[in-house]
């Protein structure tokens, strides 16, 4: 019941310039193929950068900017382990879309 009352309040709120902002760059997130691959691939467990740059076979630069990217928006947030960061999601509402919609495109 109250799940129904919180998502009426969302849907009857007019929606601010903050809220718009993070909500467009979501989902310009969840539009680049590369955060996407990223993503996924945390969905499963934490990596380190040099762990995701190896497994997705991309440059190491090209992994740490897009974190970064995804940091800003409290998509991926890490931990420190000696001089290694390991990541992980942060968001399950966003990992949750994320799952759907590639369950959606692996539909026939």
């Amino acid at each position: 019941m109250e799940d129904n009352k919180e998502r009426a309040e969302i849907d009857n709120k007019d929606l601010d310039e903050e809220t718009l902002f993070v909500v467009s760059q979501t989902f310009k997130a969840l539009g680049d193929p590369t955060r996407i691959r990223i993503l996924n691939l945390l969905f499963h467990k934490e990596f380190s950068v040099n762990g995701i740059s190896e497994t997705l076979h991309l440059r190491q630069s090209t992994v740490s900017h897009q974190l970064r990217f995804l940091k800003n928006l409290r998509l991926v947030k890490y931990r420190r382990e000696g001089t290694t960061l390991y990541y992980s999601h942060d968001d399950e509402h966003v990992m949750n879309m994320l799952r759907q919609t590639i369950e959606h495109a692996c539909h026939n």
